[in-house]
């Protein structure tokens, strides 16, 4: 079988800055990328549809037999209704498609159960919690995972937590009594950091010495972090590797916070949230209490940036403030509180392809044209 994971429509502005350089489809969320949770359901070839700039990337299969909603959380409820549609059938919930056999597929079958949708940005860390708990349900049914190291402390049930192969977890207190704790292939927790379910270290992350790690956080693959993180989602190969709090928020790839980087997730005034919303190109209200600091890819801040409740940043840029910064960034810029200058494309690719080099990935020059694309398509959302 052939599927396509597609963008419905809107979600993709919505889900900015993340979604400047890939499809919605390819958000972390729990464990897996959306598309990687439906391909764990629905095993055959896959392909996006997207975005015509990030085509090249994240190419599409020829004459897909299914298409499938990228901001859907698959689960295996869904897979096996989709998995019986028939030629020409959509599976939806309500009005909004969960799938369809077929491009022009009009006949409607309804779902009767839950489904589970990624709207916006805070969705991601918003859901975490749950969505972690059937991932490493999921994930690790019927196998048997490495043993615990007796260095560790455990609080609650061992059976809670599950350690890949080539994982070295010592020293570290695991606390299982809120969700189990998923640790990665290749996953490195070192000693004196705590860490409490639900909870997942995706392959090849590194705890740090002393962090503290609460509930309902994804490490994404190759991240380091230390330091205090709440409810926080890293979708792979960014660092918060010192002290500084970081709570209710999403970080893309390829970013960095520097040592003593803060983030605020609740306002003085314990009031509601607004939150910047890419397509609306104003803030609008959230109905959220706690929302922390939205970054796209390849971003970075220096060493004691404190950054504002729910700032939104964009990709490629680079903050240098002491003080806090506007809470709303575009894309490629440099700066801070006191003004931003333009980070010129050049100067982007110099510092993409040091930081990419340090991990064994090259900057294609795919990735040249799609992050060059990125900055005509931020003028729309300035």
């Amino acid at each position: 079988m052939r599927y396509t994971v597609y963008d419905p429509a809107g979600t993709w502005a919505d889900l900015l800055p993340l979604t400047y350089t890939r499809p919605v489809g390819d958000i972390r969320i729990g464990i897996f990328t959306m598309a990687e949770r439906w391909q764990m359901y629905l095993p055959g070839e896959y392909g996006r549809h997207t975005e015509e700039y990030l085509q090249e990337v994240f190419p599409d299969v020829a004459d897909a037999d299914i298409w499938l909603a990228g901001n859907v959380v698959a689960d295996a409820a869904v897979a096996a209704a989709v998995a019986s549609l028939g030629q020409g059938e959509r599976l939806v919930s309500g009005d909004r498609e969960i799938a369809r056999r077929g491009t022009e597929a009009s006949a409607e079958v309804q779902y009767g159960g839950e489904v589970t949708y990624v709207d916006h940005t805070y969705d991601i860390f918003g859901l975490n919690g749950r969505v972690l708990r059937a991932d490493i349900a999921a994930a690790t049914a019927g196998r048997t995972g490495s043993a615990i190291d007796p260095s560790n402390l455990v609080i609650g049930d061992p059976a809670d937590i599950f350690i890949e192969e080539g994982a070295s977890v010592l020293g570290a207190t695991l606390n299982t009594l809120g969700g189990p704790i998923y640790i990665g292939r290749g996953a490195t927790v070192m000693e004196g950091s705590r860490l409490r379910g639900p909870l997942a270290v995706c392959d090849h992350a590194t705890v740090n010495m002393g962090a503290l790690i609460y509930a309902d956080t994804t490490i994404g693959p190759w991240c380091k972090v230390g330091g205090e993180l709440n409810n926080v989602v890293m979708l792979g190969y960014s660092n918060k590797a010192h002290d500084g709090f970081l709570g209710n928020a999403v970080i893309g790839e390829w970013c960095n916070l520097g040592a003593g980087c803060t983030a605020s997730n609740l306002k003085n005034d314990y009031s509601e949230i607004k939150f910047w919303s890419y397509p609306a190109h104003r803030f609008v209200r959230t109905g959220l209490q706690f929302c922390g600091l939205i970054m796209g890819d390849h971003s970075k801040a220096a060493i004691n940036t404190s950054f504002n409740t729910a700032t939104t940043v964009g990709v490629g840029c680079n903050i240098v403030s002491g003080d806090m910064p506007r809470v709303f960034i575009p894309s490629y810029l440099k700066g801070g509180s006191a003004g931003f200058d333009e980070v010129t494309m050049p100067e982007f690719f110099k510092i993409a392809e040091r930081v990419m080099g340090r991990r064994g990935v090259a900057l294609t020059a795919a990735h040249r044209r799609l992050y060059t694309a990125v900055a005509d398509y931020s003028d729309r959302y300035k």
